[in-house]
């Protein structure tokens, strides 16, 4: 996928990442294990344990509940299969989303869950498939599995801006991403954040968030401007002007409020506060 950002490893993670398609592996046997202790999940888990694909597997999980938007499921994981099997670098995307989400989220007990319960990963993942969907030129599905991933899952991302890896979008409700927006790789995301324009500007448009940055609750960045790496953005803030790296930044208008030590990575810590 051209426009996947590379992933990098930093100072500061929570964790040794996982061999390549190790997460999958944890994955089915979690599933397997969960059908066992909880037979009326068995079902719905059967998409999991029996998947002939890692492709197929991730691409299960998403078109169920695509569906309930007026789509058809066996087109949609078709779509979604073939998409990811062309390029396996979604999937490693995926295992690295999951794992962030693993690390990060306190409340987390295991792969599973996020991959079959957290509405911001799966918007997630959706977005990879129709990034690329964008970047093969074909746009009009691109956008139609969008609107879905947006109407079913609460995020609306727009497929052509480019995220990274390592990505973690909390909770997921109302966050918007415009076209011309990045997201580099190791970024923390909460509910109801905007990375928006300032007006009718035309071209690119959107926040450039840098790697190991972390964006609080409500907040709202507007315009091109960077949000420098290693940087937090309060809950509620509204940011105009480019952020520093390593700072946090608070305020209506936002401004810095703190310069962070060189060891801080605020989106693998999680902490909310800004003192």
């Amino acid at each position: 996928m051209t426009a996947l950002i590379e992933t990098q490893r930093y100072a500061g993670s929570l964790a040794e990442p996982l061999a390549d398609g190790e997460v999958w592996s944890l994955v089915r046997n979690e599933a397997a294990s969960l059908a066992v202790r909880e037979p009326v999940m068995a079902p719905a888990l059967k998409l999991i344990i029996d998947a002939g694909s890692n492709a197929a597997l991730l691409a299960g999980v998403l078109a169920a509940p695509l569906a309930f938007a007026r789509a058809e499921e066996r087109s949609l994981a078709t779509l979604l299969t073939e998409t990811f099997d062309a390029n396996p670098e979604i999937l490693l995307a995926a295992e690295a989303d999951l794992q962030a989400v693993r690390e990060r989220d306190p409340a987390c007990p295991g792969l599973l869950h996020v991959l079959v319960n957290l509405k911001g990963f799966q918007a997630l993942q959706t977005y990879r498939a129709a990034h690329q969907l964008w970047f093969d030129e074909r746009r009009e599905v691109a956008n139609w599995l969008s609107n879905l991933a947006s109407l079913v899952f609460g995020p609306d991302i727009h497929p052509a801006a480019c995220i990274g890896k390592a990505v973690m979008l909390d909770h997921g409700s109302g966050i918007v991403i415009g076209e011309t927006s990045v997201i580099e790789d190791q970024v923390s995301i909460l509910q109801d954040v905007t990375l928006g324009g300032t007006g009718k500007e035309t071209g690119d448009r959107h926040p450039k968030i840098r790697r190991g940055v972390m964006i609080g609750a409500g907040a709202k960045i507007l315009g091109n401007i960077e949000v420098g790496a290693f940087s937090k953005v309060a809950a509620g803030s509204v940011v105009l002007k480019p952020v520093p790296p390593r700072t946090t930044v608070a305020g209506v208008p936002a401004t810095v409020v703190r310069i962070h030590r060189v060891d801080e990575v605020p989106a693998a810590e999680m902490d909310q506060t800004i003192v």
